[in-house]
């Protein structure tokens, strides 16, 4: 009823930068309720990655928190939201009603970190608390949307290095993230706690924390923080605590917390546990394996989950008690997906084969089109390849029929399970003026599979600077 009040509601893009709390996916929700187009943007995301967000989807609305803590370290969410509304006002696109929840007043400090006082706009910032007490009692109408109306727009890294607002609809998305968190989590409301560790500023948190769980009626966990914050077993106290049955997360964080050691795994009772999921990457069998025997104790199913941004839900994953598993491989196409490998002539190859990575035919999860540029869409995902959806990985297929993820074929690199794109990196780095020309490549990485390595050449007053300051 608030974003109504405040005349927002179907079409109305809002943009919404907060950090893991229940408001995020609330926020989200209530754009859905009113037609509204959310777009959520990842609360570590930097000024000038959040102005950029904002003058594309040219939103008037964002909604966000004073700040957040990242283990000890404050992130002062409302301070960069200043300075990128300052950016986009600059370029003459106008933020018109800055929505903020008093967030750090309600939790505990870590020692030794200084407190900050939140700047307000009287004009434009509104708190969140006092709109809602105001509206107290007031319901709004739902606003019925046709299965093609847009739900969202989520950014993801793009070749070009200028990111793609992927846009996804309503019912196709709603009905695909609904039946793949039905049967590859073999969904059971009256049973299951489900936790999914993504952030929502990621596609896993809007198909796999949001959308889908709660579509099913699943108790969901919602965490703030890092796994590894206090305590290395922090996720295994969560587990213990509410009797997760279900644990969706990413092969960083399990190599991560793996590396800690055992002992801060096995003091705590996971015997709820029924099932592990893993995404953003291939999970190497080393990390395969430790989920398996540590933390699962040898009885639960590990899910090893392939899919995109771009596809909305699972594409090729295990089921549990259905499929055998093998560690590393997504094993076998989810229901009504046909995968294909091609050739470097774009010939399909069966049987045994290594290749570039498509789809044959579209599933309801499929994205819509990039915001404001249905032609780089097409380009994108559709040209290279026409009657197929590329996905710009390269897999290959065992005798068996299994298939394994084994690359990009283009110039994104995945770290920590995010697709970063070397231009947009090499795009950084020239902006400063003491660099003259950058080139960034991708190196394996033990605990984020891969790391940015990046190669500059500085102005030659700098250099020299440098030069003398180590002579």
């Amino acid at each position: 009823m608030v974003l109504v009040l405040h005349c927002y509601g179907k079409g109305d893009i809002v943009v919404i930068y907060l950090p893991m709390i229940l408001e995020l996916p609330i926020a989200m929700l209530s754009c859905a309720r009113i037609g509204a187009i959310h777009a959520v943007v990842f609360a570590g995301f930097s000024a000038d990655a959040l102005a950029a967000r904002i003058c594309q989807t040219e939103a008037r609305l964002l909604i966000t928190a004073d700040g957040c803590y990242r283990g000890k370290k404050l992130v002062t969410l409302k301070a960069i939201v200043d300075d990128a509304v300052d950016e986009c006002n600059a370029l003459g696109k106008s933020v018109e009603k800055v929505i903020v929840l008093k967030h750090l007043e309600r939790i505990t400090k870590p020692s030794g970190v200084a407190s900050i006082e939140m700047k307000l706009n009287p004009e434009r910032d509104v708190i969140w608390d006092k709109e809602m007490e105001r509206l107290k009692g007031v319901k709004s109408e739902i606003e019925w949307n046709d299965a093609e109306d847009p739900l969202f727009i989520l950014y993801t890294s793009g070749s070009t290095g200028k990111p793609k607002g992927i846009l996804h609809t309503t019912a196709g998305y709603m009905t695909y993230t609904y039946a793949t968190v039905k049967f590859v989590f073999d969904a059971n409301p009256e049973r299951d706690v489900y936790w999914c560790t993504a952030d929502c500023g990621w596609i896993t948190g809007h198909s796999y924390l949001v959308y889908g769980p709660l579509l099913n009626g699943l108790t969901c966990v919602m965490y703030e923080g890092v796994p590894s914050y206090p305590t290395p077993a922090r996720m295994w106290q969560i587990v213990e605590k509410y009797k997760v049955t279900a644990l969706y997360t990413s092969p960083t964080a399990v190599r991560a917390l793996m590396a800690f050691g055992n002992q801060y795994v096995t003091p705590y009772n996971r015997s709820s546990l029924r099932l592990l999921g893993s995404v953003g990457e291939p999970v190497n069998p080393a990390a395969w394996k430790w989920l398996y025997k540590v933390v699962g104790e040898s009885r639960c199913a590990v899910l090893d989950t392939y899919w995109q941004t771009e596809t909305g839900g699972h594409m090729i994953t295990p089921l549990p008690a259905a499929t055998p598993c093998k560690a590393g491989s997504a094993t076998f196409p989810f229901f009504g997906v046909e995968p294909v490998i091609l050739d470097n002539n774009g010939r399909e190859v069966e049987g045994v084969a290594n290749g570039t990575l498509c789809f044959k035919r579209a599933w309801p999860g499929i994205s819509r089109s990039i915001l404001d540029d249905h032609n780089r869409f097409v380009k994108t995902y559709f040209a290279a390849y026409p009657g197929y959806f590329y996905t710009g990985d390269e897999a290959r297929r065992d005798a068996d029929g299994y298939y394994w993820i084994t690359g990009r074929v283009d110039d994104l690199m995945n770290v920590s399970g995010h697709l970063l794109s070397t231009a947009e990196i090499e795009s950084a780095l020239v902006s400063d003026g003491d660099v003259v020309e950058a080139a960034v490549v991708a190196a394996p990485h033990d605990i984020k599979g891969n790391f940015p390595y990046a190669f500059v050449t500085l102005r030659m007053v700098l250099f020299a600077a440098i030069r003398s300051a180590f002579h």
